[in-house]
């Protein structure tokens, strides 16, 4: 017989899992679904072991031990303590903390993190969102039924402070425990966003090419027992029988953000000046400067992945394509290592801007700013205050609004609201057909924003492409929306 233990988000108490369990216990399972001691003087440690008490009682010999946002904590603290008794942890739209890792650190309301971090911040329990609507600063609502949020708004509990505060303790005995990962999409990442950045070398995640480790998807947010325990509890009984999707290693074939530029660019002699790179057409010089257009990377690309974005054959064949039509083409390494890494990389952006604007060969009053995938984040604060010597944004597959689950919820880096004070600023967006939904749902929200408030923007559609598309749909269509975008581009900075 499978049994399950199942823990819960913040705020939360064993009923949310009512018809998950249920359904659960009709396919012939046990099922534990823990409430976790909710009064102030309770600690990590405290429910850790309330959790190792569940899993104790438990009638079955093993035990499948599955973590909800905040409830992965207390998991894997149990896990680690019942090793030989856990026959498999699911993160369920959950993080992978570490040995020594405080709740906190996860946390998406950036007002809760802030308070307790303060010194001053005391014992006073942290309350949960007083009405429906302000559940989303604590993950994705997709597909919750009113009712059912209304319920949660109901039962919610505070949460005490240093069940979040205290670090979590871990030894490694649970190291060998065969591990799940459910994922939400509507929170920000799929499986599709798991695998490319294992391509790009992360050392966190390659525990997560193990073999026993698996993957499964939900097209909802972050409450999927109560959006769809169905195909939930589908999903957990497929992860207690060893079933889902398998990463596959890094190196196994080119990575897509390695594979050739999908333009036949010729060979162009480049300028490396720091972490910016220079494509130089070939008439330019101080006699006739000309414009620049300056090429941000997404990411976060992993601190020490080799070769760095501005070596990736996208962003070599753009730098040099705009400057075989005229142009400067500038390509740059920034430090967007991290979710919490915006405001560092928007300050190596500026600097890059301020370098080239600086060079006698660039025409310092027409450049275009030129922006990719969650690099487009970092096109809030050009949009908000163009300088007249901007003349285009331009952005190509574009996360153009924070992912839910990224803990950005008053962060500055939000286009979509930043374009209602760019005027009439030309912008350009490529999309493409087959973007992620959660990806494609930003693009949505910053066009509609942008027709709401009537900027100037041209969308550039990129028919059967991916996210990535320069190197990994060489179609005649592909070909023509990078051209296409470029001119466009181009026409802007001659003022044409």
């Amino acid at each position: 017989m499978t049994a399950f233990v199942l823990v819960g988000e913040v705020f939360t108490g064993g009923w949310i899992w009512d018809e998950v369990a249920d359904r659960l216990r009709g396919a012939g399972a046990e099922v534990h679904a823990a409430t976790l001691p909710a009064d102030p003087d309770a600690d990590l440690d405290a429910h850790v072991r309330h959790v190792v008490r569940l899993v104790d009682g438990a009638a079955a010999a093993e035990v499948v031990l599955v973590g909800h946002g905040y409830g992965i904590h207390p998991v894997l603290g149990a896990a680690d303590l019942r090793p030989g008794r856990t026959a498999r942890i699911v993160h369920l739209d959950a993080g992978m903390p570490q040995d020594g890792d405080p709740a906190l650190k996860l946390v998406l309301d950036e007002a809760v993190r802030e308070r307790l971090l303060r010194q001053d911040a005391g014992d006073e329990p942290v309350e949960p969102p007083a009405t429906p609507g302000a559940w989303s600063r604590w993950g994705s609502t997709e597909g919750v039924p009113a009712d059912a949020l209304e319920r949660l708004t109901r039962l919610a509990v505070p949460q005490p402070p240093r069940t979040l505060t205290a670090p979590l303790r871990l030894t490694g005995a649970a190291g060998k425990v065969p591990v799940t990962g459910v994922l939400c999409l509507a929170s920000g990442a799929g499986i599709a966003t798991v695998q490319a950045l294992v391509e790009l070398g992360d050392p966190r995640l390659q525990a997560l090419v193990d073999p026993r480790v698996t993957f499964f998807e939900l097209a909802t947010g972050h409450w999927p027992m109560l959006s769809v325990p169905a195909e939930l509890a589908d999903a957990l009984l497929g992860a207690a029988a060893g079933e889902g999707h398998r990463l596959a290693p890094a190196g196994t074939e080119p990575p897509s953000h390695l594979r050739p530029f999908l333009l036949d660019v010729p060979e162009r002699p480049r300028e490396r000046h720091g972490a910016v790179d220079l494509y130089l057409p070939d008439d330019a010089g101080p006699e006739r400067p000309a414009p620049a257009v300056v090429f941000v990377h997404g990411g976060p690309v992993p601190a020490g992945v080799s070769p760095t974005p501005r070596d990736w054959p996208a962003f070599t064949g753009y730098g040099r394509y705009v400057a075989g039509l005229g142009a400067v083409g500038v390509t740059l390494d920034h430090r967007l290592h991290d979710i919490s890494d915006y405001a560092r990389a928007a300050e190596d952006v500026a600097d890059a801007v301020a370098l080239v604007r600086a060079d006698p060969r660039v025409d310092a009053d027409r450049v275009a700013l030129w922006f990719f995938s969650a690099g487009a984040l970092l096109s809030a604060e050009w949009l908000a205050a163009p300088p007249p010597w901007l003349r285009c944004v331009a952005a190509t597959y574009p996360i153009l609004v924070p992912l839910p689950n990224w803990g950005m919820s008053g962060s500055r880096f939000r286009p979509a609201a930043a374009i209602r004070t760019a005027g009439r600023l030309p912008l350009v967006v490529t999309r493409v057909e087959r973007e992620r939904p959660e990806i494609a749902a930003t693009v949505e929200e910053f066009l509609t924003a942008a027709a709401d408030c009537g900027a100037a923007v041209e969308v550039v559609d990129v028919p059967g492409a991916h996210h990535g598309f320069e190197t990994v749909d060489h179609t005649d269509e592909a070909r023509g929306a990078v051209e296409r975008a470029a001119r466009t581009v181009l026409d802007h900075l001659r003022g044409e």
